[in-house]
Parts: C-alpha cells; structure tokens; sequence
C-alpha cells in the first residue's frame, strides 16, 4: 500500500513538474530533490492514516485537507478552493451574491474587516473598516482559513448571521446580530456637482466596467462646469487590476507609469503605462482615502500621487499590495496564489505599507441634527438673497457631507484660485 501511494505522489509531483514549466515555475534541480525527500514524509504519513485512523478516510478529503493546509501556510491570500467554494467566488465576481457586505482579510493573524460595503447591512448595522471578526455564531475565528470565514458569513437572505468583533481604538467587544441580503456591487454610488463647481465621485468597488462608468460620468459634471475633481476612494476594498489601470489612465498624460508588479520569476513582472485617448488631465483633483482603501485603491492613489497629479487626503490606506493568480485544477477546484506585489510609479511597495496621505485629515462622525426639519425651515425666516443662499449651503453641507469631503473642497477651492492668480 505504501509503495503504491509513493508511486501515485511521484506521479502527482511529475505532473506539477510540467505544469512547473508551463507557469514558469521551474525549480534548480537541487531543490527538486529536496521536494522529493520532504514528500516521502508526506506519503508516510498518509500510509499512516490509511493503515491505523479510527474510521475509514476518504482519499479525497486527506487530499484537499493537505492542499488547504499548504496553500493557508504561505500567506493569508493564497487558498485552495474546493468546487463548491470555487464556484461561490466566481458568483461573487458576477457582482451579486447573498451575504452582509464586508470585505475581509487576514492581518495580524486575526480576521480583519478591510470594509463594510455602502448600503448593505453590515454598513447599517454599523460595523467599521479595522473591526477585528472573533466570533461568528459564538464560534472563534482564530483557525479559521479566510474562504471558511467567508462561508460561514454568507447565506440565504433573510437569515440571521451573529458576529462579535474587537473594536481596538474602543477597547471593547461588540455583538452584531445581521441579517443578510442580496449584495449588489455597483462600481460608482455617487457622481456629483458639489459646492463651488467641484465635482465628487464615490468610486466603491473596481469591476469590469469601472472605467467606462467612469469615464460617462466624468463627461457629465465636465458637462455641468466641473472646475476640479473629488475621486473618494474610502472603504473601497479594491477588485481588478484592469480596472483599477483603467481608471488612473483617465487622468494621466500619455506613457506614464501607473503600476509595476513583480514576482519571483520573469514572466511575472509587468509595467502598466497610461495610453488611452480618453484623457481628463486639466482640472486639479483630490483622492480622498483611509484604512479601508485597499489593493485597486492604492494603485490609484499611488500613481496620482507620485506623478504629481493630485492630492491624496485622509488617512493611510490598508496595505494590500500583492496580486493573486486563481489557477482552475481539474477537479473543478482551484489555487488562489500570490504570484507577486505591486509597485507605485516610484518604486514603492504597497503590500503592508499602504499610501500616505500628502494631507491628513482624521475622519469625524457628523454631527446629527437634534432640530426638527420644520424648526430648521424657520430659522430661514428672515434671511434674503446671499443670506439665504449662505444658510441654505451651510445646512446642506452638514447633511450631506463629512469633514474629509469639505477639507478637500477647501483644497481643490483654494487651487483653483491660484491658478487663476
């Protein structure tokens, strides 16, 4: 029986050898023989199993326990996915699935929220970009892989999902009790003429589209006298590369560098330049970010930033640099792998060190209004013309918009004026 398993693992590892070669991964020949002696350990212990476990095991399941086991060792972003979880992720890229709306991570070995997606339910329940998942259904999440995480947190609408998360900067444990919902990710949530003929744009997610959907609506403000740009990429997790090329390509003369990646072999290093024709270069504009801007994100901020296109406002960015290769098997599983980093137009690297603001501004919650709408309408009474006008704007501005928005209206208002000068 022993024999028989170490023929069968040697078959496997001369099938990754040629697949090895495909992918560029080909290893000297001294670690190859290395790999060989390590796996003999493997085939050992798997005649083990086979010959004295209590039960009977499936051959499947010592399998896809080993591959999980492996693939979970390297980093927090590199996965095996079995069929059923393979076939969840790519529903989840058609952008609609059942769940609360969070994007999460592994950091700090402890399953991290990078963001609460806009209008979803962990959004209004109000869990927080950072908050710390320790359990879910009183269930600790300490050994949990990050796609068993992500199983357990999605579901049927309509069905409940109780969560307790660690909120460092309270210092307290909060209990959530969630009920999930269709999650539809739309690339753009806002697109606007705000005060002073700026523009603002809530870029929430990199998909497919992002670029084009970008591109109609930056024609429109254009269209409605737009004099500088507000892109607010706060608690966009990211999503696409193109993407996220795409979008800095609209802002950036020809041939500049938006991004690099780079791997541990060749075929894995790329330089993405800016080249379309469709270019919104003239205007002065703001990238608005914080801790839960990641990966996509970053790019973007990142390229505006280092070739001086704009202003970066708000707090460091997450840090999710690295870029992750789903390669299918034939089973109908798949290896998620971290094949490289990614690189800002300077040579920085984004992987845990995420983008610095050029101006910080630490995010306040706004403050609610105590009055009642019809106790607000009578303190206009009284007021006419500019006056009117200036405590309208003012009220407005305190509904609608937080501090991070006004202090880069603030910013682009000031350049503007002089620009004119």
């Amino acid at each position: 029986m022993r024999k028989r398993f170490i023929i069968l693992i040697v078959a496997v590892v001369f099938s990754l050898g040629f697949l090895a070669r495909d992918f560029g991964f080909a290893e000297k020949a001294q670690e190859s023989d290395d790999i060989y002696k390590e796996l003999e350990l493997f085939s050992d212990a798997v005649s083990l199993i086979r010959a004295d476990y209590v039960e009977k095991p499936d051959s499947k399941e010592l399998i896809y326990g080993a591959m999980k086991g492996m693939l979970s060792a390297l980093d927090p972003y590199s996965q095996f996915m079995d069929p059923d979880t393979y076939n969840e992720m790519k529903v989840e890229t058609e952008g609609e699935f059942g769940g609360i709306g969070i994007e999460i991570t592994i950091k700090d070995n402890l399953l991290t929220i990078i963001t609460p997606i806009d209008d979803t339910p962990a959004y209004e329940a109000g869990l927080k970009a950072g908050d710390r998942i320790v359990k879910i259904e009183d269930e600790i999440t300490r050994d949990l892989t990050l796609i068993e995480a992500v199983k357990r947190l999605r579901g049927k609408p309509g069905t409940k999902v109780r969560i307790t998360v660690l909120r460092e900067e309270e210092r307290k444990l909060l209990d959530f009790t969630i009920i999930r919902s269709i999650i539809k990710l739309e690339s753009i949530k806002r697109a606007e003429i705000i005060k002073g003929n700026i523009g603002y744009i809530r870029l929430v997610e990199f998909q497919e589209k992002t670029a084009r959907d970008l591109e109609t609506n930056l024609r429109k403000l254009e269209k409605e006298g737009m004099k500088g740009l507000i892109l607010d990429l706060r608690n966009n997790p990211g999503g696409l590369l193109d993407a996220s090329v795409g979008v800095s390509d609209k802002f950036l003369e020809e041939g500049k560098v938006i991004v690099s990646t780079k791997g541990r072999v060749e075929s894995q290093n790329f330089v993405f330049k800016s080249k379309s024709s469709e270019k919104h270069p003239d205007y002065p504009m703001v990238v608005l970010i914080n801790g839960g801007s990641a990966s996509a994100s970053e790019i973007v901020a990142g390229a505006i930033k280092d070739q001086k296109r704009g202003i970066i406002i708000g707090t460091k960015s997450f840090g999710k640099g690295s870029v992750q290769t789903v390669v299918p098997l034939s089973d109908g599983s798949a290896v998620r792998l971290t094949t490289s980093k990614y690189f800002t137009p300077s040579g920085k690297s984004i992987h845990d060190l995420g983008i610095e603001p050029d101006i910080v501004i630490e995010y306040k919650e706004p403050e609610k209004d105590k009055e009642p709408e019809e106790v607000k309408a009578d303190a206009f009474e009284g007021l006419t013309g500019a006056e009117d006008a200036a405590a309208v704007e003012k009220v407005e501005d305190k509904k609608t918009y937080d501090n991070q928005i006004l202090g880069a209206v603030d910013v682009l208002k000031g350049i503007i004026i002089y620009s004119k000068k």
